[in-house]
């Protein structure tokens, strides 16, 4: 394929041809007999945008889930409203927030919702809230798990990290991603990481039939537990070991030594989750009793003072950061959060300046998939209503797009367009001096993955 004159990092217009899945010719070049041809009428060329914190299987279950949380649930009486839906069966709700109701029990669900089984999920992805119908439905088919609370009268209905038991006990099978996946080539994404810390095996296999089946159109890496080891051999690649901690239910600081080791025997890094202060601290210590590896990194890096990012950059720790954090969530974070973390909240400049490597994810399905909305937070940090959070973390919108282009395999490389580099491109519909005046998705033009169009959003039949 020929891509003609396009704009391409500091170069004047020039064009770019893809031989197979790599790029093969960059300058002024002459199409050949029967070659696609592609007029980028001088819009910016880039390296395809990357998601290196997503929840595939996640993002495409919201499809037919119910948003029960903020911005658009605030109040007990929106709660009510959102899960009052005609129909009969269960009924997944997800994205749910303490503000609005609490940590409400089983009984408490009720009131919201007696005559379908209810699950919803809290935001934070570890927690499940169960109303009456739906706790005894699912104790009629297994025995209850560790991670399902009792108190005194009996099950609560909140249920902990018990995901597995979940899919199995409602014998649910992962979704198909071709909606998802063609959303995300409508942003320019040619790439995703999946975060997933149950991805095993089993969850392997289905992403690996979903891209022989071309239903999974984007390159792949996948997260997850230490048992990917042992998956089939599939189009994906191995990534790193995911950790995720949780500040009320920290695991035992030996085992968690030995769970890095064993990564580290693995050839793989680790990936930590990290939201609060304790949970950086006891990242580090792990990481630092275990010894360090190329590939371990932060996800989310949520509250970090200027001692955390001496540490992560002496290791080289990367850090997967999620701007747009502040933008969906900065207002609750300003009333929830302690004052004197607010300086220290998903910081940007601030992990660039002391060296540490910076990815982008969006976190999705708990946040937006959209990276160019990430990269406008990025720049501008602003709240949704408008308040600036750390507006010193701001980035420019270069530094933000190169969020995006770090390599999913080392996040310390940046992507190139050049000869011999993966044919993996975002074709913008204008120059990229104007498209960073904006950062929107609705100037991708065009998605190609290996030299092949997985997007296209004009009609546009080959010259």
């Amino acid at each position: 394929m020929l891509i003609r004159n396009a704009e391409i990092g500091n170069r004047e217009v020039s064009d770019l041809r893809t031989d197979g899945a790599a790029i093969s010719a960059i300058g002024s070049l002459t199409p050949l007999p029967g070659e696609t041809v592609l007029d980028a009428k001088g819009g910016a060329l880039l390296p395809g945008l990357h998601d290196h914190h997503i929840h595939l299987a996640g993002l495409a279950a919201r499809a037919a889930s119910v948003w029960c949380g903020p911005p658009d649930v605030t109040t007990p009486e929106q709660l009510a409203d959102c899960l009052c839906r005609p129909g009969q069966g269960w009924l997944r709700a997800i994205g749910y927030h303490e503000s609005v109701l609490g940590l409400p029990d089983a009984r408490e669900l009720d009131q919201l919702l007696c005559d379908r089984p209810l699950r919803m999920q809290h935001r934070g992805g570890r927690m499940w809230l169960l109303n009456s119908l739906a706790l005894s439905l699912l104790l009629e088919r297994s025995d209850p798990p560790s991670g399902l609370e009792r108190d005194s009268s009996g099950f609560t209905g909140r249920l902990f990290d018990s995901d597995d038991w979940l899919r199995k006990a409602l014998g649910s099978t992962p979704p198909e991603f071709a909606q998802v996946s063609r959303s995300l080539a409508a942003y320019g994404v040619t790439g995703i990481t999946d975060m997933t810390p149950q991805n095993d095996p089993a969850m392997a296999g289905h992403f690996t039939t979903q891209m022989k089946r071309g239903a999974l159109l984007q390159r792949c890496w996948l997260a997850g537990s230490l048992t990917l080891v042992d998956a089939a051999p599939g189009p994906w690649h191995l990534g790193p070991a995911k950790l995720h901690l949780h500040e009320a239910a920290l695991p035992d600081f030996d085992e968690t030594i030995g769970f890095i080791a064993l990564a580290h025997g693995q050839a793989r890094g680790v990936a930590v989750h990290c939201t609060t202060e304790v949970e950086m601290v006891f990242a580090l210590a792990a990481m630092e009793a275990a010894g360090f590896s190329p590939g371990d990194r932060i996800e989310h890096v949520s509250i970090a003072d200027d001692h955390h990012l001496h540490r992560m950059a002496d290791h080289r720790v990367a850090a997967c950061v999620q701007p747009h954090f502040v933008q969906e969530r900065g207002d609750r974070y300003l009333l929830d959060v302690e004052p004197r973390h607010l300086p220290d909240l998903y910081r940007l400049a601030s992990l660039r300046n002391a060296g540490i490597a910076m990815a982008g994810g969006s976190d999705a399905p708990f946040a937006s998939a959209d990276p160019w909305e990430a990269m406008q937070a990025a720049v501008s940090r602003t709240t949704r209503d408008g308040a600036l959070l750390g507006a010193s973390e701001a980035l420019d919108p270069e530094t933000a797009l190169a969020l995006y282009a770090a390599a999913p395999n080392d996040l310390s490389r940046q992507r190139r367009i050049a000869p011999g580099e993966p044919a993996d491109l975002c074709l913008l519909d204008r120059s990229w001096k104007s498209a960073r005046e904006r950062l929107v998705s609705t100037d991708v033009r065009a998605t190609i993955v290996a030299g092949r169009i997985i997007h296209d959003r004009i009609d546009q039949p080959p010259a």
